[in-house]
């Protein structure tokens, strides 16, 4: 898809910033998730101007209806929005997450006969009609965190479907500097709270009045120097591309591939290390363009940090 005009930024901008499109292209038939995609999806519906709603923080752990609290004790957990709607009682769920799971979003598949790494790499929003109880407070989080009016609800609607169609990739990860707070930020990642950080802003702006509570979100941080940029598809992997260059990055993913026995696994886990905390290696596709992160120690880390809630620009309406 072609960048919206006006979005592309000049490098050493840092961070990077997410670049947006103006459409979301199809899917490739050889992309194919595990797990559907929002099976029970629905229209999001327009509420009556005078409805009072209800808007929910909800939080588990990542896979939970898989693996339980198991995730939730390194603190990887999964951010959605509820809804409950005054005037008809009804409750809503509204989340964003991965098309074909996470690892695909994360790492490429090599394929025969294709030089360029492929990527299954898109993310989009679900809405749909209820809110599983169970399933966000046995090892998570459902709190009320504001009202709002029915007028406000369906100017979100608005904006979710922009967003929904222009932000159509999944990032991830957080690439920095250091561990330090202030340390600079490379690369952003774009996930599941990043689109529930957003809801809550919009909302904010619209003119709701959050409530005081702390909320905290996971973030996978990658620990690098300043990045290089190394190019896109067409000019590392074209047939006028770097071959040297493009032989390193496929050589760099292949560890990363699904592992078909536990030798494979072990084998491939040593070459992991090798590449990034032995030789300090990470090829980075961002934006759709590569780029080359000299690691440093602590390479990695999963962090789970306050963002404190909104405050708005408006007139504000709410608890």
């Amino acid at each position: 898809p072609r960048v919206s005009g006006g979005l592309r930024s000049p490098r050493r901008r840092w961070p990077v910033p997410y670049r947006r499109f103006d459409y979301r292209p199809k899917t490739d038939p050889y992309c194919q998730a595990r797990y559907t995609f929002c099976p029970t999806g629905s229209a999001i519906p327009l509420m009556k101007e005078e409805d009072v709603i209800e808007v929910y923080r909800l939080q588990a752990p990542v896979w939970e209806f898989k693996y339980g609290d198991l995730l939730g004790h390194l603190k990887i957990m999964h951010d959605a929005v509820g809804f409950k709607s005054s005037l008809t009682g009804k409750n809503y769920t509204m989340e964003w997450y991965e098309l074909f799971q996470l690892g695909n979003c994360t790492f490429p598949h090599l394929r025969p006969g294709m030089d360029a790494p492929f990527w299954c790499n898109q993310g989009a929003a679900c809405f749909y009609e209820g809110i599983d109880d169970a399933h966000w407070k046995a090892n998570g989080t459902l709190v009320l965190v504001t009202t709002i009016s029915g007028t406000m609800f369906n100017e979100m609607a608005q904006w979710v479907k922009y967003d929904n169609e222009t932000g159509i990739y999944y990032e991830t990860w957080t690439v920095q500097a250091s561990p330090d707070k202030r340390s600079t930020v490379w690369f952003d990642s774009y996930e599941c709270s990043k689109f529930i950080l957003r809801t809550y802003q919009k909302l904010a702006d619209l003119g709701a009045l959050f409530k005081k509570i702390q909320t905290n979100y996971t973030s996978i941080i990658l620990f690098s120097g300043e990045p290089i940029y190394l190019g896109n598809e067409t000019s590392i992997f074209g047939p006028q591309g770097n071959k040297t260059l493009a032989a390193a990055i496929r050589d760099f993913y292949n560890p990363f591939k699904p592992h078909q026995s536990v030798r494979e696994f072990f084998v491939d886990i040593f070459k992991i290390i090798d590449h990034v905390i032995l030789n300090h290696q990470f090829y980075l596709f961002y934006n759709l363009e590569y780029w080359f992160l000299p690691m440093k120690s602590p390479y990695l880390k999963i962090i789970y940090e306050e963002v404190p809630l909104p405050v708005g620009s408006k007139a504000s309406f709410g608890v």
